[in-house]
């Protein structure tokens, strides 16, 4: 052969774009990429060009880039329709090149399987640094129980209302030993699994955890209302309903982290980004579905909290905890109140923690890198007689004084797109805290960033129990 050129890499596919005869080097390929030989082309970028050229009938060239989990190759393809209404293709790889693949950091792989667990999780729950209790929040109908003997029970350990698969302990085991352990819940028949995500503290060993319990089945579908249950079809989403429709997209949302990350097998950067955008637009729609069924349980005229004594300052550590990742993503600086401090307050716990979540979420997301989120308390004295406040506070572009009058309106996003919100989130905070027999406020100017003002009751005796 003139040149010294190496001869083309051969394969036959059928009209169904099945591989069906191949060389050896593009055999071996199919088959780690999951494929079969016989079975349709497993490389995903080979297959989008075989499809296009037997579609169309023309005779296609392109470079293709494939992984086979060991090495990123790139070839030159061509290929050209074989005569024949159903026919298929031949296929002429040449200029093969294989890469070895750095080597995957295990901690990123165990990060990135910790929020496909996040997704999916049907129960979370809050965790002292003790396993006990804090805070819980689960609608799945076969999930209730649990949630309303946690909440009962707050302080406990959440090993007392589960059965862990296979331990005889009465005692918590060290958390390691739990995460990822099968557990059984009262009143469920499926499976599940419990995922613990340490909160850091100011030494080695956890100042919480985030506890999630997942399952491999679906819940039950909710029975048809009859004539007697048309009543409650006005609901936007129905308290039933929310949980059917979030764990499908919770699953879409994990299959496509799981594509994206490359856990289920080599791809290309562009399938693994085309895999990024859907997980990212399900996140979206699952927390449009958040929203809503907020929205549904606020607007109901039987809304009511559960006040009880709590530390202001301790919640206000909670949520700048839970959302210091994200901070550190935008190389925000959360400042909160530090240990030691305490407001005491009367309002009910996870909604108090629900509120701040948003405010602080809010702050980061239209803050500028680099920038700082405060977190701040002050006592009757400055809040007012009988009441406290919890004050967010950032460095963005702050608002006008007509927006500071609509941003509290329901779906009102001030003209933003492209953030994924929803435009429900302070009109859902400020029910909230109206409900607690508090207030949420605004003080801002344009380009001078926002302060967010949390004012609940203090507690009668300046003490907590």
């Amino acid at each position: 052969m003139s040149g010294g050129l190496p001869a083309p890499l051969r394969a036959i596919s059928d009209g169904a774009d099945m591989l069906v005869s191949a060389d050896k080097a593009i055999a071996a390929l199919q088959l780690r990429c999951g494929g079969e030989l016989p079975g349709t082309i497993a490389v995903p970028a080979l297959l989008e060009v075989v499809r296009k050229a037997r579609r169309y009938g023309l005779k296609l060239a392109r470079t293709i880039q494939a992984q086979d989990g060991a090495s990123a190759i790139t070839a030159w393809v061509e290929v050209e329709p074989l005569p024949g209404t159903d026919a298929g293709c031949e296929i002429l790889l040449r200029n093969w090149h294989a890469t070895p693949l750095a080597a995957e950091d295990p901690a990123e792989i165990d990060e990135r399987r910790g929020e496909i667990d996040r997704h999916v999780a049907e129960l979370t729950a809050r965790l002292d640094a003790g396993q006990r209790v804090l805070t819980v929040e689960a609608e799945a109908p076969d999930l209730v129980a649990l949630a309303a003997a946690m909440e009962a029970g707050f302080g406990r350990p959440w090993t007392d209302f589960i059965t862990i698969a296979g331990n005889s302990h009465s005692q918590p085991l060290h958390w390691r030993l739990l995460d990822g352990a099968d557990v059984e819940v009262p009143g469920s028949s499926r499976r599940w699994r419990a995922s613990l995500f340490p909160q850091a503290g100011p030494g080695r060993e956890p100042a919480g955890f985030e506890l999630c319990l997942v399952s491999p089945e679906l819940p039950a579908l909710p029975p048809e209302p009859d004539a007697k249950g048309s009543a409650v079809r006005h609901r936007l989403l129905g308290r039933d309903v929310a949980p059917v429709l979030r764990q499908p997209i919770a699953r879409i949302i994990a299959n496509a982290e799981t594509i994206h990350s490359r856990l289920a097998g080599p791809i290309s950067d562009d399938y693994a980004n085309y895999a990024a955008d859907i997980a990212s637009a399900g996140q979206h729609l699952l927390a449009l579905i958040e929203d809503l069924t907020d929205l549904e349980v606020v607007e109901a005229d039987d809304f009511s909290t559960a006040p009880d004594r709590i530390d202001l300052a301790d919640v206000a550590r909670q949520a700048a905890g839970i959302l210091g990742v994200r901070a550190r993503e935008k190389r925000i600086a959360l400042d909160a109140p530090r240990p030691g401090e305490s407001l005491p307050a009367v309002a009910e716990f996870r909604r108090v923690l629900q509120v701040l979540i948003n405010l602080v979420t809010n702050a980061i997301r239209y803050s500028p890198e680099d920038s700082q989120v405060w977190i701040r308390l002050e006592d009757s004295i400055d809040a007012g007689p009988g009441r406290v406040r919890v004050v967010v506070c950032d460095q963005g572009p702050g608002l006008s004084e007509a927006d500071q009058g609509r941003i509290f309106e329901k779906f009102e996003r001030l003209g933003r797109s492209g953030d994924g919100g929803s435009g429900l989130g302070l009109y859902i905070s400020r029910r909230l805290a109206r409900a607690m027999g508090g207030e949420l406020s605004v003080e801002s100017a344009s380009g001078q960033g926002a302060r967010f003002i949390l004012d609940l009751p203090a507690a009668p005796d300046g003490s907590q129990n």
